[in-house]
C-alpha cells in the first residue's frame, strides 16, 4: 500500500545517496596545454632553459581546495633535469584554473645525455617525466580536510618547438582524516 510517509523516506533516503556520492573526494585532473621558452641563461659551460609551463588544473570536487606551495620534478631519460615551482593558492569548487609555473632545466644535465637529445631533435620527440606531491586542505562545514595530491605526467613533446604531442596525466588523492 503507497503511503505519503513512505514516500517521503524514500526520496530522503535517495537524496542523502546522492549527496553522499557526489561528495566522495575525486582526483583533480592535469593538462599540459604549452611549454614556453621563456630565457636562456648561461652557466658556464652550458645554457640552462627558463620555461613556463601553462597547466589547466580540474578541481572535480564540491569544495573549494587550498594548497601549499612546491616544487614539481622534472626528468629526462630518467634523471632530474629541473624543475617548476608552484606558488599557494586556492582553487574554487568544480571550476578549472590555468597556472603559469615558471621551471629551469639544467644544460649540464641535458649535456649527460647529449647522444639521445640529439636523436630526440631528429626525431622531432622528445619524453619529459614530472611527478609532484601538493598538499592542502579542502573546507566541509566547519572541519579543515587535510589532503596530498600525488601526480605522475608523461609528455611527449617536440624538441624544436616545444609543442606538447602527447601527454598522459595520472592523479591520486589521499584525504588524511585526521
Amino acid at each position: 500500500m503507497w503511503s505519503w510517509t513512505s514516500a517521503l523516506v524514500g526520496a530522503a533516503s535517495a537524496t542523502a545517496a546522492a549527496a553522499i556520492i557526489s561528495a566522495k573526494p575525486r582526483d583533480p585532473t592535469f593538462h599540459v596545454i604549452s611549454i614556453t621558452l621563456n630565457s636562456l641563461k648561461l652557466n658556464f659551460p652550458v645554457l640552462d632553459a627558463e620555461l613556463i609551463l601553462t597547466i589547466h588544473i580540474t578541481n572535480p570536487n564540491i569544495v573549494p581546495i587550498h594548497y601549499s606551495s612546491t616544487e614539481m620534478s622534472i626528468f629526462y631519460d630518467g634523471s632530474l633535469l629541473g624543475s617548476a615551482h608552484i606558488d599557494a593558492g586556492s582553487q574554487p569548487a568544480q571550476s578549472g584554473r590555468i597556472l603559469r609555473l615558471p621551471a629551469r632545466l639544467s644544460g649540464l644535465e641535458l649535456a649527460h645525455h647529449a647522444a639521445k637529445f640529439f636523436a630526440d631533435v631528429r626525431q622531432r620527440e622528445m619524453v619529459l617525466d614530472a611527478a609532484v606531491d601538493i598538499q592542502g586542505a579542502a573546507k566541509v562545514l566547519w572541519w579543515n580536510h587535510k589532503f596530498k595530491v600525488h601526480v605522475d605526467s608523461h609528455v611527449v613533446v617536440d624538441p624544436v618547438f616545444l609543442d606538447v604531442i602527447d601527454q598522459e596525466n595520472k592523479a591520486e588523492m589521499e584525504v588524511m582524516l585526521v
